[in-house]
């Protein structure tokens, strides 16, 4: 299957919560969509292997995706070897996307800056034909940065209002991650601990960014993101007119 968009994140829910909102709209026009997380969150404080790819595909559903996938790199070591360029050479050759999702290279979590670097070489490795995998040569048109935890001004804003809830939605269905009134079970968080996302008003701080960029771009919600090249555009009026709004500084 070709897709038009594939989205690579160090664990399953970061792609939901940096670009969720995007995947479902494009999905909703007709666009193949897929999300691979890169490690199967074995090492994580909250939850486990088999009940995040549980979550996972449940999130899919949510994003209506054409493929979710999780590779075997072990979590807490996302480096940056031929080894895992290979791996995520060979994906991008199988799904030929048109555009590449990756996190933005600067994060707390070494997982998430490794897989930036990660993806945005195997990117380019994908094209040259002297790299064997047993597939066709295939490089993405361009690589594009989705916002983790620090901020980054943005390339531009996608509008994601229509689709907002059904991305709060794909994020809650990671049970396991996130906070919920009373206890949770031990099934759900075996070994407990409190994390970043695990906190009662991360989900609030995710909902109040994604106000922030939309009112950037004159909309309810919005996904910001980073591309590093400048963008070549023949007709700026075409470009810029149709969708451009007047917004307060």
């Amino acid at each position: 299957m070709s897709l038009d968009v594939l989205a690579f994140g160090a664990h399953a829910d970061d792609a939901e919560l940096a670009c969720g909102g995007t995947l479902i709209k494009l999905a909703s026009r007709g666009y193949k969509t897929g999300v691979i997380a890169l490690t199967q969150g074995e090492t994580g404080t909250r939850g486990s292997a088999e009940i995040r790819a549980r979550e996972f595909a449940a999130a899919a559903g949510w994003m209506g995706l054409d493929v979710h996938k999780m590779l075997d790199i072990p979590d807490g070591r996302v480096e940056v070897t031929w080894e895992n360029k290979l791996k995520v050479i060979t994906e991008i050759r199988s799904y030929r996307p048109r555009l590449v999702l990756a996190p933005y290279w600067v994060d707390r979590h070494p997982d998430h800056e490794n897989a930036s670097q990660l993806v945005r070489a195997a990117a380019f490795l994908a094209g040259l034909k002297k790299i064997e995998t047993g597939q066709e040569p295939f490089r993405p048109v361009r690589v594009v940065f989705c916002q983790g935890r620090f901020d980054f001004s943005p390339s531009f804003v996608v509008d994601i209002s229509e689709v907002h809830d059904r991305k709060m939605k794909a994020i809650a269905a990671y049970e396991s991650q996130f906070h919920r009134p009373g206890e949770p079970s031990a099934e759900l968080n075996p070994g407990s601990g409190e994390t970043l996302i695990g906190r009662p008003e991360f989900l609030g701080h995710i909902v109040a960014r994604d106000r922030r960029f939309g009112a950037q771009i004159g909309v309810d919600f919005g996904e910001p993101f980073l591309v590093r090249e400048a963008l070549q555009v023949d007709d700026p009026v075409a470009f810029l007119g149709p969708e451009y709004r007047w917004t307060i500084p």
